[in-house]
């Protein structure tokens, strides 16, 4: 199987659970604090893992001690970690509260992240070239972004584009974009403020990616390709703990299932249940499903 190479951050969240999320200028009392091993490269990365399909991550080990231990995390979930290089930059960090509903407010600082640099990939080219997907995201720079994409569509790699956290992204990446899979308030941004689901889809192909998944949390996800496929994906009922790293979960799996030949219909269902089951525990690494789990799942919705 050609493996999942996952290009992005490694983070340490350091997590507090309070009643509800303060608003700008209010202190709320704090219920529990913890710390995890994070980031959206080393949660897709874990994902895969966990469900048993073999994947790389390309990142940047920091200087401190988280460093070590977030690159020693990865490895006990069966991530491959040998072309993660050392930084002399500090870990990258995510301050993050969640409320009693599940919900969550994150901060982000970039840390080791922002020397996955374009001249640390052009040094990873074979990974690269030998995978069966690239996963991004947008916690590392943005012209590596830019490089990486160029360098999939070129060696006929498919790239799958997490854009998050949302921000400018040139015109000419849109079009390099194989699987383009914003949450709701991403999916805006990116469509210039549009509403309507059908509104969103119309201006993202009008950008020109090759297809949409958009990730509705509770509602489920919409998958749709610009030749005409629409697929709604209900969601799978869970009650929620902790939504940290779900979206995550979800492109994981998505990949996972693309790649050993499942319709994309079947892959989002299955990336759907992933990150239905993960919220159900707290944390990001800690809480994503096996494919046993998600295979339970899977049966016991057929019924």
């Amino acid at each position: 199987m050609k493996p999942v190479v996952v290009v992005g951050s490694m983070n340490i969240d350091l997590v507090a659970r309070a009643v509800r999320i303060p608003r700008p200028g209010e202190t709320v009392p704090g219920k529990e604090f913890a710390s995890h091993s994070g980031g959206k490269g080393a949660n897709q990365a874990v994902a895969v893992a966990r469900l048993g399909y073999p994947c790389i991550l390309l990142s940047r080990q920091g200087s401190d001690g988280f460093g070590s231990q977030l690159v020693a995390g990865l490895h006990a979930a069966g991530v491959d970690t040998a072309q993660i290089e050392p930084s002399r930059s500090p870990s990258g960090t995510a301050l993050i509260v969640v409320e009693d509903s599940g919900q969550n407010a994150i901060v982000v600082t970039p840390g080791a992240n922002a020397d996955v640099t374009v001249a640390y990939l052009e040094a990873q080219k074979d990974t690269l070239q030998a995978a069966g997907m690239v996963l991004a995201q947008l916690e590392i720079p943005l012209e590596s972004v830019v490089w990486l994409a160029r360098f999939c569509r070129q060696a006929g790699v498919p790239f799958v584009l997490d854009p998050a956290p949302a921000r400018e992204l040139p015109d000419s990446l849109f079009p390099l974009v194989d699987w383009f899979t914003p949450n709701e308030t991403e999916a805006a941004f990116y469509a210039d403020g549009a509403e309507t689901e059908d509104a969103i889809l119309a201006r993202l192909f009008a950008r020109g990616v090759g297809g949409v998944v958009l990730k509705q949390g509770a509602q489920g996800a919409l998958v749709a390709q610009d030749s005409g496929l629409r697929q709604r994906i209900p969601p799978y009922p869970v009650d929620a703990v902790d939504t940290t790293a779900a979206g995550d979960v979800f492109n994981g799996a998505f990949a996972v299932g693309l790649l050993r030949g499942m319709s994309q219909t079947a892959s989002a269902r299955m990336a759907a249940v992933a990150a239905a089951l993960s919220v159900t525990r707290a944390g990001a690494q800690p809480s994503m499903p096996t494919q046993q789990e998600v295979d339970v799942a899977l049966k016991a919705e057929c019924g």
